[in-house]
């Protein structure tokens, strides 16, 4: 079975809600995405891993349409996300789709706005006409933040907490797919365990799909169903998350796998064995 083939298998069961077919992208000589496809059911998880440089973050930057493909589609729901959405209520719609959670949340966070006047500015973007007090209250509950944080400001509050803003924001348009990019990357474990625990109970609650892009095969274990591995561009192993894991099948996986440092770690092995491939 392709790599693709085997990225597909487990979403069969089930409604596909985004569907990433061949995609390319160039800057230069440099392929930055070659060939890269992909399906994620509704409510799943799917994590694509790999080292700086192996293109997932460019392919993610491309599925939220921060970043144009040379070649290829990105479908939600069946509907080609490059098709052109005339007015300013379908570019709103595309936005709603797919919504994206970045490392640093401090960098998209207004810093003279409260938590509450950024979740209220959004809401009012996108659903205006409405009394958003409730919806604002509901956003921050569903990410265990509360009035005290309504009322602060980004520098005000920890990283955890605002990261946790970031997730509502992007929930507050009720998105199809979220997009994780590194999202726990920069915080302490104890918080990452916070973070993956409180995304996962609201894939439990509202069936949004992830699309998680980390180098972290911890992360990749903990939350997701499949997983992708991406070198210099390509897709080079795919499947379910634990079969992939437990038993990868091509060598860079492997190697991946035996970065992580632990007892008997040889980093001078595994610099050899990179320079290797």
């Amino acid at each position: 079975m392709t790599t693709t083939a085997t990225a597909t298998a487990t979403a069969t069961a089930a409604k596909t809600v985004l569907e990433v077919a061949g995609l390319h992208r160039s800057f230069g000589g440099v392929r930055a995405v070659d060939d890269v496809s992909f399906v994620l059911p509704e409510g799943g998880s799917l994590g694509i891993v790999g080292e700086s440089g192996s293109g997932k973050t460019t392919t993610a930057r491309i599925v939220v349409g921060l970043e144009r493909a040379d070649t290829g589609r990105v479908l939600i729901h069946g509907r080609d996300r490059g098709e052109h959405r005339r007015g300013k209520a379908g570019r709103l719609e595309r936005a709603r789709e797919i919504q994206m959670v970045f490392q640093d949340p401090f960098l998209s966070l207004d810093p003279r706005t409260t938590v509450g006047g950024a979740l209220r500015e959004t809401l009012k973007l996108h659903f205006p006409g409405t009394d958003h007090t409730r919806r604002i209250t509901e956003l921050l509950d569903q990410v265990g933040l509360g009035a005290r944080e309504a009322d602060a400001l980004p520098r005000q509050l920890s990283g955890g907490q605002r990261q946790r803003v970031a997730i509502a924001r992007a929930l507050a348009v009720e998105p199809s797919v979220l997009v994780l990019d590194e999202a726990v990357a920069a915080l302490d474990v104890s918080v990452q365990a916070q973070i993956l625990n409180l995304l996962f109970d609201i894939r439990e609650q509202t069936g949004i799909g992830y699309l998680f892009i980390t180098h972290d095969l911890g992360v990749v274990r903990c939350v997701t169903d499949d997983v992708i591995v991406m070198r210099n561009g390509r897709i080079v192993e795919a499947g379910p998350t634990a079969q992939v894991l437990a038993d990868p099948q091509h060598p860079y996986t492997r190697l991946l796998l035996e970065s992580v440092p632990r007892p008997g770690w040889d980093p001078r092995g595994i610099a050899a064995a990179r320079r290797a491939l």
